[in-house]
């Protein structure tokens, strides 16, 4: 910190370029100082960057003005979900628009992109490239699949965009690399999603043969409303909830979720409870489960009356 008190200004607080430091008369000497983190070539950080978001800013003073952040590093940016393989890359994916030299710097990624073609948008100083632009990149790094998610934030939970957006996005790219992934994962983006684990499910049931389900569905029995579920088949009053970890760590989150399933118990619907292992190995039974439920023709339902669970309810 007293180091940093006798600095200019301007570059306390956030990583500096060398260059610039030397322009506003800071010695070479002292900018060989072993207080300060170096986490690319010529630039200096007071503190260690540990995200993503992080190293990105750490790089930014190194960014011309036609130079945006892109794919993975946008992605973070913005929060959307990636796998767990592209969580852990630590490079920074720099786009230039035009026909300039990319990035050239040890630790990040460079690309080039048609000057009007790609849109920016801008994080604090930061330019990154427009959601719809991003999710069209990533169709180069994910599987269909993993681009669905992808979407759904998007028109989803994060409300960056609509689909709309995204279909214009795919036009303007047509013939660019992973375009065909991208009109299939339009096919399937569904806005109303709020995690990964819901799209996931969603992706589960539909891909075997069940209707849509409703998403984030309020149950409202005789105007009264009783909860908001993941997924829903109002029809057959069958709710289902993804739980992830932090249902299960987290005590409030806990209680909720148990008060819910009594509440919807109460006014003649199922609960079915979903973990990650429902999505993946054990996929074929928990969708085996939902059929017999929708069906009508489940063992064991909780509600004696079988005509009242058919009854379609708000």
């Amino acid at each position: 910190m007293q180091l940093e008190a006798t600095f200019p200004m301007a570059l306390r607080g956030r990583p500096f370029r060398v260059r610039e430091a030397l322009h506003r008369g800071v010695s070479a000497g002292r900018l060989r100082s072993r207080a300060f983190l170096r986490p690319f070539h010529g630039i200096r950080s007071w503190t260690r960057p540990t995200t993503h978001e992080q190293r990105a800013r750490a790089v930014l003073p190194r960014l011309r003005p036609d130079q945006a952040f892109s794919h993975t590093t946008a992605a973070a940016i913005l929060g959307i979900p990636l796998p767990r393989r592209l969580e852990r890359d630590p490079r920074i994916h720099v786009t230039t628009l035009g026909t300039d030299q990319a990035i050239r710097v040890r630790g990040t990624v460079g690309h080039r992109a048609r000057r009007g073609r790609v849109r920016t948008v801008h994080s604090g100083t930061a330019a990154l490239t427009h959601p719809a632009d991003t999710f069209i990149a990533l169709a180069t790094m994910l599987s269909r699949d993993e681009l669905i998610v992808v979407g759904d934030a998007l028109v989803g939970w994060l409300g960056w965009c609509d689909r709309d957006e995204l279909v214009a996005a795919a036009h303007r790219y047509r013939g660019a690399r992973g375009i065909r992934r991208v009109r299939a994962a339009l096919e399937e983006i569904r806005p109303g999603s709020r995690s990964p684990g819901e799209t996931r499910l969603r992706l589960a049931l539909t891909r075997r043969g069940l209707p849509q389900p409703a998403l984030n569905h309020d149950v409202v029995v005789d105007g009264r409303w009783v909860a908001c579920v993941d997924l829903a088949y109002p029809a057959a009053r069958v709710a289902i909830e993804y739980e992830s970890d932090l249902h299960r760590t987290d005590d409030r989150t806990f209680r909720k979720d148990l008060t819910r399933g009594e509440h919807l118990k109460d006014v003649g619907w199922w609960l079915v409870r979903a973990t990650a292992d429902d999505v993946g190995a054990d996929v074929e039974v928990f969708v085996a489960r939902v059929r017999r439920l929708i069906s009508g023709v489940p063992a064991g339902r909780h509600d004696p009356r079988p005509t009242r669970r058919l009854a379609t309810s708000g």
